[in-house]
């Protein structure tokens, strides 16, 4: 019998503030987090009691009389450490959520003490042996089996398993200095997201729509300064500031502001020392794992596999991508010389422009869109679209813990009325929380000792309303939110028997598939003529949706642009020499040079804040991976377009019987092939963008390890 917080015999008495943290999760529907009871103050004797009590469970496999078996060594670990899985649950969503600054402290203490934990367990010569054997005896397991030993073998070696002792130690004394980094990084982020607002008057709000100008009064009443209009530091207020305002000074202003995030010279500054530090130290554990570069590394059990072939596929789409911008450009700037505005397109210039020339150019004026697209309404349309696709209903549970009230939580039940889990909503921002759109696992679908019920969030950052008020978003919001929920529905379709294989858990390159692929049901005209009404319920004009349809290929030069310029210089961040990348912003001038950049654009996210590649490793190296699921995208929803129906139910099944459902049960190119019958072409994704298919990437600039 495995030790518990309860039974330990050397564990001291925890208080209850720290026992809501390891205890089982109750509740009616299979267990729900204690979200309002938890106190911060408990999180680090929490952490360092759970971690205690995993490394005893882990020493106790490793030390096992017994020859290996999968059930003694990897059903065993499937099983440990459930106590620290509660704890990390909860403790990230804090950091993401409600990172006050005593959060903040005991995320910079604790986040270089659970990468030594992981290290401990993952470099454990004794564990690894046993790992190791039953790897080698894998052959006469199931495959879902094997596949379970493949990644707790391919995650050991990964991570040092096979090293010297000296090297072992000091790929852990790296990993512990990069978790401090990562910390200090994001925070310092957060840091010039809240101190950086701007604060207007009346006059200040030229073509602003009026819900844009509501969002800023909240916003600044929010922050104590009611009756001025504040213009927050984050993606979801500077967006549609630069899309309306009239005011080119402010534009400009507001733009810099965003995009100097982490790059003010000044405490908190992740230029100067952070990066450096980061990508140094990357690279020197790169080397002692056996690889030129970190990318190497980090790409060895990606479906792209190595450096060169995600950098082939960016190549293939960039120059697309350029032609695109410049024929934007041309097109605003045709549009501002014949308003005589005199000026050259400039970055904070584009949005402005891009939206006159789309109301020319297809006579769509989003501000005509955004009163049909009210927040609540646009998630019913993701409830009914899921429906349609997976049998899904959801219903709103009344009394479930939250960690804010603006949060909602809903029952997910199956076509036959069975449980399938829940469903929480988190749509405001708030201080302390991270900034844009994401989805998060709270408990990950199992049948390992019987039914385990997921639970998954979505959280995005809207300005709360006022009281009564609906919140209208964006269509690229409504867009943002659809791919978030396919994450959410990625794990609310899991049906594996082990917890680690559950989805989302996925190669990096493969995990945004299904939520890219799950975009797709926005602009279908069975979701926008139900979903898409104004405050009285009046549906959106079907000569708008058509509109709107037609438009689907409008301003792609600027979207790929701005993201794939972003994923090259990841990579190239990551296969260049450490030491010579130098100064971040002078690197990342230089190489968007040598790739052409057009000037009227900048990265999505510009090395100082470039959060997914910075904050840990998930993403380092791997921003290219929305494109490599992009790509998987588009070429899986031409099935349903091939079958002449978006909501075709024989193609519906069989994406949720070979990809949703089977989490990492399934390597990702065999599942990808079982649903499509052949391997995905990339020629679906650029005629989704207006690109031409047989556009031939130039060479501009030094390919991968070239540095």
């Amino acid at each position: 019998m495995m030790a518990s917080a309860q039974d330990s015999p050397t564990a001291a008495p925890a208080s209850a503030d720290v026992q809501v943290l390891l205890s089982d999760w109750g509740g009616p529907l299979g267990g729900e987090p204690p979200f309002d009871k938890v106190k911060v103050a408990a999180f680090k004797p929490a952490l360092d009691e759970a971690m205690r009590l995993d490394l005893a469970e882990i020493d106790a496999i490793a030390n096992d009389p017994a020859p290996p078996s999968f059930d003694n060594t990897i059903l065993a670990l499937e099983r440990a450490g459930k106590p620290l899985r509660r704890v990390q649950t909860i403790y990230s969503v804090w950091t993401s959520n409600l990172n006050s600054p005593d959060m903040q402290a005991v995320e910079r203490d604790a986040s270089p003490k659970m990468a030594a934990f992981r290290d401990k367990i993952t470099q454990n010569p004794k564990l690894f042996v046993r790992i190791d054997a039953v790897y080698q005896a894998r052959a006469k397991l199931t495959p879902e089996q094997q596949q379970l030993v493949w990644l707790y073998w391919q995650d050991a070696v990964k991570q040092g398993a096979k090293l010297s002792p000296e090297a072992k130690a000091r790929v852990t004394a790296i990993n512990q200095r990069l978790a401090a980094l990562y910390t200090q990084f994001g925070q310092n982020l957060l840091a010039d997201e809240a101190d950086y607002v701007l604060y207007l008057k009346e006059a200040d709000l030229a073509g602003l729509p009026t819900s844009l100008r509501n969002d800023a009064a909240n916003a600044a009443a929010e922050k104590g300064r009611k009756g001025e209009f504040a213009i927050l530091n984050t993606r979801s207020s500077m967006d549609p500031f630069l899309t309306y305002s009239d005011r080119r000074d402010l534009r400009e202003k507001v733009w810099r502001t965003f995009y100097a995030r982490g790059d003010n010279k000044d405490a908190h500054d992740n230029t100067k020392a952070v990066i450096p530090e980061i990508l140094k130290l990357r690279g020197e554990k790169a080397r002692l794992m056996g690889y030129p570069n970190y990318a190497a590394w980090k790409l060895q059990d990606e479906m792209a596999k190595t450096p060169d072939r995600a950098m082939d596929l960016m190549l293939r789409v960039w120059p697309s991508a350029v032609a695109r911008i410049h024929q934007e450009v041309a097109d605003m700037q045709k549009v501002a010389d014949g308003e005589g505005a005199k000026i050259k397109i400039e970055p904070w210039d584009y949005r402005y422009y891009a939206e006159k020339v789309r109301k020319a150019k297809y006579d769509l004026d989003m501000n005509q869109v955004k009163p049909y697209l009210q927040l609540d309404k646009i998630r019913e349309g993701m409830f009914w679209a899921a429906g349609q696709l997976y049998g899904f209903t959801f219903t709103r549970v009344e009394g479930a813990p939250v960690f804010d009230p603006s949060m909602s939580v809903f029952e997910v039940k199956d076509r036959a009325g069975r449980h399938v889990g829940l469903w929480y909503f988190d749509p405001y921002a708030r201080p302390g929380k991270n900034s844009g759109a994401w989805m998060d696992a709270y408990r990950p679908q199992q049948t390992m000792d019987g039914p385990v019920a997921t639970i998954v969030s979505n959280n995005a950052n809207f300005v709360k309303p006022a009281p009564g008020q609906p919140v209208l978003i964006s269509w690229d919001d409504a867009v943002t939110m659809f791919h978030e929920f396919g994450h959410a529905l990625h794990g609310l379709n899991s049906n594996v028997t082990y917890p680690s294989l559950a989805s989302p858990n996925q190669a990096q390159d493969f995990v945004e598939f299904p939520s890219q692929l799950n975009e797709n049901w926005l602009p279908t005209k069975e979701v926008l003529s139900r979903f898409a009404v104004d405050v009285n319920g009046k549906p959106i004009p079907p000569e708008l949706v058509e509109r709107i349809l037609k438009a689907q290929t409008f301003n792609q030069g600027f979207a790929v642009g701005e993201y794939l310029s972003a994923a090259i210089i990841d990579m190239k961040l990551h296969t260049a020499d450490p030491a010579k990348v130098g100064d971040p912003d002078a690197f990342e001038k230089a190489e968007l040079t040598k790739l052409g950049m057009p000037s009227e654009i900048v990265m999505r996210h510009r090395t100082p804040q470039f959060q997914h590649i910075f904050t840990g490793d998930g993403y380092a190296a791997g921003y290219y991976s929305y494109l490599w699921a992009e790509v998987l995208d588009h070429d899986a929803f031409e099935a349903f377009t091939e079958a002449g129906d978006p909501y075709d139910k024989a193609v519906a099944k069989r994406l949720h019987d070979t990809i949703m459902q089977v989490g990492y049960s399934v390597p990702p190119d065999v599942a990808y092939r079982n649903f499509r019958g052949r391997d995905p072409d990339v020629a679906a994704y650029l005629r989704s963008k207006g690109f031409p298919v047989d556009a031939k990437p130039k060479a501009p600039g030094a390919r991968p390890g070239a540095e």
